[in-house]
């Protein structure tokens, strides 16, 4: 279909506007990931980190997009354990360890953004003795240089790229519409990733938060990729009402702050 063609066609219109939703809402897991690392940075580094790594996830996302044959080929079985769970109530079995490339590469991502949430939870619950404070406060601020950083974005980007084109392919036959719709979508997570971080970093319960949103996307992005499908529904609707409470909690925080404050006049 030509490009005009598909401009005078509501049902492409329709499919765009689905698809930029599901590609953004795809790319949260990417922006908090994102967001969380860059914060780990020096302060003028951290815009840098996330533009790039934001850009790679673009780019990534679009050379995909050109390979859409190979993606679809990376769902082919490529190593069968031989081992499958209890069947459910349609018949299925629960999970399966026949792994395709695309299955190999979601545990592997899944097991990387577990240990790196596992890890930087410990960090923040870490309290260094006093006479320390300085020095482990020294060392954890130069654990983490920018191009860890970008290193570690890369890889969590090619997993998030690869669920989020096979997403977009599963949607529509039209490459037009899925170029379009991931640019529209990454447009959408560069404008937000300043003030998602900026916030995050602001408040620290929102970082433990994050972090426990990331370590249960690993878990999904494992389990998916053993075969046993978890509804996005219920993963991001989980996220939502987290994200409600604690937007609660900080209100509740700040009316108290204010209160003593104009207490103290």
């Amino acid at each position: 279909m030509s490009a005009l063609a598909l401009l005078a066609d509501p049902a492409a219109w329709a499919a765009l506007a689905t698809l930029v939703v599901m590609e953004i809402v795809l790319g949260i897991d990417n922006l908090i990931f994102i967001a969380v690392l860059s914060n780990k940075l020096p302060e003028n580094t951290r815009q840098r980190a996330r533009r790039t790594g934001i850009g790679l996830a673009l780019a990534m996302r679009l050379l995909l997009l050109t390979a859409i044959a190979w993606i679809i080929g990376l769902q082919a079985t490529v190593i069968d354990l031989g081992i499958t769970g209890p069947t459910g109530a349609h018949g299925e079995p629960s999970f399966e360890t026949a792994l395709s490339w695309k299955d190999i590469i979601l545990i592997a991502g899944g097991l990387f953004l577990m240990y790196k949430a596992t890890r930087e939870i410990h960090h923040s619950v870490d309290t260094p003795s006093a006479e320390n404070n300085s020095a482990g406060g020294a060392r954890k601020a130069a654990e983490l240089t920018f191009t860890a950083a970008i290193l570690q974005i890369i890889a969590l980007d090619i997993v998030f790229s690869i669920d989020s084109i096979l997403t977009a392919v599963g949607m529509t036959e039209h490459v037009a519409i899925m170029y379009v719709a991931v640019i529209i979508a990454v447009g959408v997570m560069l404008v937000a990733a300043d003030p998602l971080a900026n916030f995050i970093n602001k408040n620290p319960s929102v970082v433990m938060l994050a972090l426990g949103f990331l370590l249960m996307v690993g878990m999904v992005l494992i389990a998916e990729g053993f075969g046993a499908h978890v509804p996005k529904g219920y993963i991001y609707t989980a996220m939502g009402f987290s994200g409600a409470i604690e937007g609660l909690n900080i209100w509740q925080r700040r009316a108290k702050a204010g209160k003593v404050a104009r207490g103290s006049h």
